[in-house]
């Protein structure tokens, strides 16, 4: 009999061995499954954070986009409003008579200076002025067809006459320049 009490004893201490391994085996299977989520939330964490990273790039280069172009272009309407005003000079200075030159020389002289004065600010603030000649090709991005007329001589889409110069301020047209263009002439 105190064979059989070995054999239990031996079946109790593997049993309690098995006990020992089998919760060592689940704390093992539970650390694997706790490195397994920490591995996924790292992951979700780092894609998270890279996309963070990427709309914060975003927003910087959206920023200066509207940093430049507010730059550029945020004096569009009052360089449009001032156009009006580059007109009037250039009628005015035009329509000067000889005799007028003569007699009001110093008037004449005081509204050239200012032209040019505005020429300068215009340039200053990236205003082309857009001057078509007679014979160029028309272009609808940078012109205004006022009329068209068959003129012999002349090819469809040539610029006959040029009624008003247009204005570029940097790449964007504040105004186009207003032209006359030829028809095809009648044969």
């Amino acid at each position: 009999m105190a064979e059989l009490k070995d054999e239990d004893f031996l079946d109790d201490i593997a049993a309690a061995e098995a006990e020992e391994m089998a919760a060592q085996t689940e704390e093992f299977d539970d650390a694997s499954l706790e490195i397994d989520a920490l591995r996924a939330e790292r992951d979700e964490l780092k894609d998270r954070f890279m996309r963070a990273l990427a709309d914060a790039e975003n927003a910087r280069k959206r920023g200066d986009k509207a940093r430049r172009e507010a730059e550029n272009y945020g004096g569009s309407k009052l360089a449009r409003d001032m156009l009006p005003v580059y007109d009037n000079m250039k009628r005015a200075i035009e329509s000067a008579t000889d005799e007028q030159r003569e007699v009001a020389a110093a008037l004449i002289e005081g509204v050239e200076l200012t032209m040019r004065s505005l020429l300068g600010v215009f340039e200053k603030h990236g205003i082309r002025i857009v001057s078509p000649e007679v014979g160029d090709k028309f272009d609808p991005q940078l012109h205004e067809a006022m009329f068209e007329a068959p003129v012999p001589g002349t090819k469809a889409g040539e610029i006959i006459q040029v009624s008003a110069e247009g204005f570029m301020l940097h790449d964007r047209l504040l105004r186009a320049a207003q032209v006359g263009v030829s028809s095809t002439p009648d044969s």
